[in-house]
């Protein structure tokens, strides 16, 4: 546990912006997620981000303690789509947990990724998280940022703190969407019915979605679109689409069960990320082609007629 006594030329400032100045590799979106797990407090008390610290207080930071999961490279193929000395961009298959957790030991994108870059990961994600900025659920596919040192990871991190990385999703889901175009802005926290799932709640946390309408298929009673978010969320889309009427096709946890096409895992697809390099500034369109599967799904519908 790290203490730190704040003086009086340090008062008024946040508490996030304090810490992530006096710890070097800790990021203010780091230090966020510790005050949510109320592993930072002041004076014996949990706080708020924007909390600006005042003389003489007594900050104590619980630092993380990943569990003890033993990570090894593991030649696992996975689409690159760019990388450099600072990132790289991949294209995770659908059925991939992005990090080794219990129940997931190995075989992740994680272990894929030491194999390709060696001792070059960035370790500010932890020990079973190097070089994760960001993540999609295991059952949806498509296009993720890995960090090869800190700057980058920080950089990136603070990028997507500050909605500056448009983040671009392919979703089938059940049902003839109305709106051509439309915006989903409703909390999300746990389910208080169901701690493994998330929820519309009004104590949740402010969530944006964004979608419009690629192509309908009434003949299947589905609808193609393509979705932004302004927010990350856990299950975010998932449980924003399964709200308003119109599941994802494949989606077992937001579904009800119903699964008429007997697809595996959700048909939910990161397909581009746009966000400024790291190191160079310059504007990146990366872009993570359709899964086979996904594919073949809607040649599948336009060949049995829309």
């Amino acid at each position: 546990m790290k203490i730190f006594v704040v003086k009086n030329e340090e008062k008024n400032n946040r508490i996030d912006s304090f810490l992530a100045n006096q710890k070097e590799g800790l990021s203010r979106v780091a230090v966020q997620r510790l005050i949510e797990q109320e592993k930072i407090l002041v004076n014996g008390k949990k706080i708020k981000p924007s909390y600006k610290i005042q003389e003489k207080d007594e900050i104590t930071v619980e630092e993380e303690k990943p569990k003890e999961i033993e990570l090894k490279a593991q030649d696992i193929p996975v689409e690159i789509i760019y990388e450099d000395t600072d990132i790289i961009v991949v294209n995770k298959p659908k059925g991939m947990v992005v990090h080794p957790a219990n129940g997931n030991p190995d075989g992740t994108l994680v272990n894929a990724i030491m194999a390709i870059c060696k001792d070059s990961l960035s370790g500010i994600g932890g020990e079973i998280r190097p070089g994760i900025v960001h993540r999609i659920d295991k059952d949806t596919s498509g296009i993720l940022i890995i960090a090869k040192n800190d700057k980058a990871h920080i950089n990136l991190s603070e990028q997507i703190k500050n909605h500056e990385v448009q983040k671009t999703y392919i979703a089938m889901v059940r049902g003839m969407v109305k709106e051509n175009e439309a915006t989903i802005n409703m909390p999300i926290g746990r389910s208080t019915r169901d701690r493994k799932k998330m929820a519309v709640t009004q104590n949740g946390k402010q969530a944006i979605t964004h979608f419009k309408v690629i192509k309908r298929f009434p003949n299947h009673n589905c609808t193609l679109l393509e979705i932004k978010i302004e927010t990350g969320r856990t299950h975010q889309i998932r449980v924003h689409l399964s709200q308003i009427g119109y599941p994802i096709i494949g989606d077992s946890v937001y579904s009800n069960g119903k699964n008429e096409w007997g697809i595996q895992g959700q048909c939910l697809h990161a397909k581009s990320l746009q966000f400024k390099h790291p190191t160079t500034e310059k504007e990146m369109f990366l872009e993570a082609e359709l899964p086979a599967y996904f594919q073949t799904m809607i040649l599948g519908m336009e060949d049995m007629g829309t």
